[in-house]
């Protein structure tokens, strides 16, 4: 089916929701509440436990007794409270990455407390709609007795919903954004649930808005969803041409080995190590993979290099994930470094105690 369609959901034993675009998966959600008591996206009250010099950061002490770590410790003192929202997914043995650039989110609006004003959507350009948004951003506010640090984000969705729903949905949230930010006092605290997949669906894929959304119980065998989870589980991955690549996470690093199959020459060399840059974004972002990432591509020469790394930066960049592009190593070796913002997918499955 061409176009963007959200397909909601069951597997693993809980809520699922997955994005295709044009007939090809792009994103999935699962409920992580299994997994982690505080998945990201979460909303916490935390204490500040540590400073690391070294790291220019500062531990803290969050709900369920967790730690977390936040890379900006300006004006921070230990002891102190404040609100952060979590931001990624821990490491084994190490702090849950959290963010004190807290946004709440809906199908039509953000509040972002910290970024003041009403911002529009560029995507929205006929100046009598942008007008009318921001009034409608302006008058929620004002309503929710919003300080002058909150401030709302119109997404392109609200140009085809009803005044009354744009304007519903920002007021919840600006009072809710109100709310959290002035509950600074106190122990460790769980403020906000992450969004359940269903509706993290509503607000994560709503701008753009999909051409179609379809729920039901099969619905993920209906639109191959679950076969090409079943394919993401297997470290091996089919290239164009006859090429594979097979995609291994270890504990240090996530491995990434090209191959041609039986054509060896550079011409199928280039062609499959092309296919790889081109969907790696997607297989790491689909298998919530992260951290750093060493590619050995197929053989080939080195004048081949600047096209294969261009169409990495170009892949990455459409991404929009946090990703650092290295470069080659010595070994002829490609090297990046990828925000882990997600729990494995791998991970996912051995909870629900789905093969790996």
């Amino acid at each position: 089916m061409k176009g963007r369609q959200v397909v909601l959901g069951r597997h693993f034993g809980g809520e699922a929701a997955a994005l295709m675009v044009d007939g090809q998966l792009q994103d999935l959600l699962f409920d992580l509440s299994g997994l982690t008591p505080l998945p990201p996206g979460s909303v916490c009250r935390a204490v500040v436990d540590r400073l690391v010099k070294g790291q220019g950061g500062v531990f803290l002490r969050l709900p369920e007794g967790e730690r977390g770590f936040l890379r900006d410790a300006k004006g921070l003192s230990e002891g102190q409270t404040l609100i952060v929202q979590v931001s990624g997914v821990a490491d084994d043995g190490k702090a849950i990455p959290c963010t004190q650039r807290v946004i709440f989110r809906g199908q039509t609006a953000l509040a972002t407390p910290g970024a003041p004003g009403v911002n529009v959507s560029r995507r929205i350009r006929d100046e009598g709609v942008r007008a009318r948004l921001t009034a409608l951003g302006e008058a929620a506010l004002a309503a929710a007795g919003a300080p002058e640090t909150l401030g709302l984000v119109i997404r392109s969705a609200a140009a085809a919903a009803q005044d009354a729903e744009v304007a519903e949905e920002a007021g919840s949230l600006a009072g809710l954004a109100v709310e959290v930010m002035g509950d600074v006092s106190g122990r460790p605290e769980l403020l906000v649930d992450a969004d359940l997949p269903w509706r993290a669906a509503w607000t994560d894929w709503a701008d753009p808005a999909p051409d179609a959304v379809d729920e039901g119980d099969d619905s993920f065998d209906t639109h191959g969803v679950a076969a090409a989870i079943d394919a993401l589980l297997d470290d091996e991955l089919d290239l164009p041409g006859g090429g594979f690549a097979v995609i291994e996470a270890t504990r240090a690093l996530v491995a990434v080995d090209v191959n041609t199959g039986r054509d060896t020459t550079p011409a199928a060399a280039l062609k499959a190590n092309i296919a790889l840059a081109r969907d790696l974004p997607r297989q790491l972002r689909l298998r919530g993979l992260g951290g750093q990432v060493v590619i050995d591509f197929a053989p080939s020469p080195k004048r081949d290099r600047g096209t294969i790394e261009q169409v990495l930066r170009a892949a990455f960049k459409a991404d929009g994930t946090e990703t650092v592009l290295i470069g080659w190593t010595a070994m002829g070796l490609y090297e990046l470094n990828r925000k882990r913002d997600r729990v494995p997918l791998a991970a996912v499955a051995a909870t629900a105690g789905e093969p790996e």
